[in-house]
């Protein structure tokens, strides 16, 4: 898709503002980014309306593989996209910032999870929306501890998310006193298959089986977890990365009790439904987790300060772009107010939900509780730690 770009003249293509949304189209992630993804990009796009420059929307699938990121990130930005937007998986996400920085565009990570985007791999020309790493073993994490799990093993998917999961989950079990009994490394995305990693884990005799994975991986892993009755030995399963999305393929049955974090959800007030209504005639079959609202709120932001610099400026540099996306306060409906730091992370509240049993469900989608909030400037990684060059000492 990405090899196709209709050919404009110079003076459309001057004034033309391209997204390419980079997702997983066919893969372990497609539910949770995908078409969703697409959906809501479009919907900030339809919401923004028209300001004096058209704004095309671009799809390609990147299948999860790094090499194919990167060959179509540079196909992009050479032929005129201005910013790569959702880019989920970390591996591939981390490689297309890298692209970007070198020709000064803009990445706009909301679907890859590594903290490492705004740590030592931040980039002036990168933002990353949504979640990440360190959100979500501080809010699950910490909060699994707390409530006495605090032996661990990790069955963990074996590339850049997944080790940056297990990574700042052990940081917070450890820190607050527990102990990671072992890990096992699952190939990713070829394993649909958990039921020896399990077992392997189960043999540790852990309080907490850690899911540092996401997508397939994780409803696999939950739904082969309740055939072996690992719960019911009395081992806790930690979903460290878990989505509405997930939820709605596991049902509520196998995951009432599941504990996770998102930065936003459908039904948490009276705005977030409104943007849930708006945006579910484009993706019927879903309803938007943060991943694609995050997409929404990205886009949303990005035309927001063209509209403020003008096109020939936002086109020019990308780099100030991103400043002047961090100089203004963020706001939809999706999140709310909010702001970008220095090292290019979005913050926003984190929410610690639990999955409703069945009997708890009201309605379609109707599935969280919500535990705890973590207030935007303390949901993420202390802006000091972080070893972000952009950040001055």
């Amino acid at each position: 898709m990405a090899t196709a770009l209709p050919r404009l003249s110079r003076a459309q293509a001057a004034n033309t503002i391209r997204i390419g949304v980079m997702t997983d189209m066919s893969g372990t992630y497609r539910d949770n980014t995908g078409p969703g993804s697409v959906a809501c990009t479009q919907q900030a796009v339809a919401e923004f309306g028209s300001r004096g420059f058209p704004v095309e929307v671009l799809v390609a699938d990147h299948q999860n593989k790094p090499d194919i990121g990167v060959n179509l990130a540079r196909q992009w930005y050479d032929q005129g996209v201005d910013v790569i937007l959702d880019i989920p998986t970390s591996s591939v996400g981390l490689a297309v910032q890298n692209v970007a920085r070198e020709k000064n565009k803009i990445a706009l990570n909301v679907g890859s999870a590594t903290s490492d985007l705004t740590g030592a791999q931040c980039s002036p020309t990168g933002i990353h929306w949504a979640y990440d790493t360190y959100q979500l073993a501080r809010s699950t994490g910490g909060a699994t501890v707390k409530a006495g799990g605090d032996s661990w093993f990790f069955i963990t998917a074996d590339y850049a998310f997944g080790h940056a999961l297990e990574r700042d989950a052990s940081n917070f079990v450890r820190a607050a006193g527990g102990k990671v009994l072992g890990t096992v490394r699952t190939p990713f995305p070829a394993t649909s298959d958990f039921s020896s990693f399990l077992v392997q884990a189960q043999a540790a005799k852990p309080k907490v089986i850690g899911l540092a994975n996401a997508g397939l991986d994780t409803i696999n892993c939950v739904k082969q977890a309740a055939e072996f009755g690992i719960t019911r030995r009395g081992i806790k399963l930690a979903s460290l990365l878990l989505f509405i999305t997930d939820v709605h393929s596991i049902g509520l049955q196998t995951g009432q009790g599941l504990v996770c974090s998102e930065t936003f959800y459908w039904d948490l007030n009276d705005r977030t439904r409104a943007f849930t209504r708006r945006v579910l005639p484009k993706m019927p079959n879903l309803h938007p987790n943060c991943i694609h609202a995050g997409c929404y709120s990205a886009a949303l932001h990005f035309l927001k300060a063209v509209a403020d610099m003008g096109v020939p400026a936002a086109k020019a540099s990308g780099a100030d772009i991103v400043a002047r996306m961090k100089a203004m306060p963020t706001e939809d409906d999706a999140f709310g107010a909010g702001r970008i730091r220095e090292d290019g992370r979005k913050l926003c509240p984190s929410y610690l939900l639990e999955v409703k049993a069945p009997e708890e469900s009201k309605a379609p989608w109707d599935y969280y509780k919500v535990l705890q909030t973590t207030p935007a400037e303390e949901a993420f990684r202390p802006l000091a730690d972080g070893k972000c060059p952009l950040v001055k000492s």
